[in-house]
């Protein structure tokens, strides 16, 4: 569940017969073409609905794999109760956010915008973490990261044709993946339930809300157009069940510091698939101001080399529970 819960290290995992680099590439197509599969899915139907179909297909996949081996749903009671809150921070709200942001804004801008995770992780992590000490390092990350978001939505131009409403669900959105780590971290990295266990209960839970929640908020669709419940269940399927399980394999093989590099493929990803599928516009201060928030986001996640030679690899994080999250998207 966090850098102090056991994983599988690159020497005890067996040989893989698809290269990580491969499993590495898919991993950023997958969530960088996320953000189109939302944008897709929004055309025909509610937010809500996107959110719910994704859960549920996400879920799915993750049953599947428990079943194949053979792990057991975690027990105790506050296990659940702080799985369900970890589903709310890390599956159900940002995942309902973003797929609110993009009725009004890019699929491109919103893959930018999941970019900031890291940046307000390391803010968060300054007041809440004690083991996270401040460098001169990764405060300059953080400065300079927040300097490209202002870039991306172009404050001297006072965010002229820029949904205002809708970028701020998507910078919600991102901000709500590190709040469910940092409660991660704290109420559950001691569990010794394996993470696939963990992440099954998780996404359970985070739809059993969603189900919950769609019906008093929309009706039922009147029609099932392909394309989007296609992109849908793509969404599902792949962005949220399969990411989890190809990263977890990634940690374990390479190692976190490797495996969740694909984050800063992922808004260049989303940005190419808005623009050449979608025929999203692209001004200059989208992709500068992008990779000014990537090279920030860089530096937040810079450990001195005493921290890295201590740290434990952290588990995987996909549309999971783990400190480096998809999961994300």
């Amino acid at each position: 569940m966090s850098s102090s819960t056991p994983s599988p290290t690159a020497s005890s995992v067996p040989r893989r017969v698809v290269d990580w680099r491969l499993r590495f590439g898919l991993l950023s197509l997958v969530w960088g073409f996320s953000f189109l599969f939302m944008k897709v899915g929004t055309e025909s139907f509610a937010p809500f609905q996107v959110t719910l179909g994704r859960l549920v297909f996400g879920t799915a996949v993750v049953a599947v794999a428990m079943a194949v081996k053979r792990e057991r749903l975690p027990r105790g009671t506050w296990t659940w109760v702080h799985l369900a809150v970890a589903g709310l921070l890390l599956n159900a709200l940002p995942f309902s956010l973003f797929a609110f942001s993009e009725l009004t804004i890019p699929s491109s801008l919103a893959g930018i915008c999941n970019a900031t995770s890291p940046l307000w992780g390391m803010a968060l992590s300054l007041v809440a973490l004690s083991e996270d000490r401040p460098t001169r390092r990764r405060v300059a990350g953080l400065g300079i990261g927040f300097l490209g978001v202002l870039t991306v939505l172009g404050v001297w131009q006072g965010f002229h044709g820029l949904d205002v409403t809708g970028t701020a669900l998507a910078l919600l959105a991102s901000f709500s993946y590190p709040v469910g780590w940092i409660y991660v971290r704290r109420t559950l990295a001691a569990s010794r339930h394996s993470h696939l266990s963990l992440t099954g209960a998780q996404l359970g839970l985070a739809t059993l809300q969603l189900a919950v929640v769609t019906p008093l908020f929309t009706s039922m669709p009147t029609s099932f157009p392909v394309l989007p419940l296609l992109a849908v269940a793509a969404l599902g399927a792949l962005g949220t069940g399969l990411a989890f399980l190809i990263q977890y394999d990634l940690v374990a093989e390479v190692g976190p510091t490797t495996a969740q590099m694909v984050t800063y493929f992922t808004p260049v990803i989303a940005t190419a698939a808005g623009v050449a599928l979608l025929g999203e516009s692209l001004s200059w201060s989208t992709p500068v101001g992008a990779a000014v928030v990537l090279a920030g986001a860089a530096l937040t996640q810079a450990r001195p080399r005493s921290a890295r030679s201590r740290n434990t690899p952290a588990p995987a994080a996909g549309a999971s529970t783990g400190v480096r999250q998809e999961s994300r998207v």
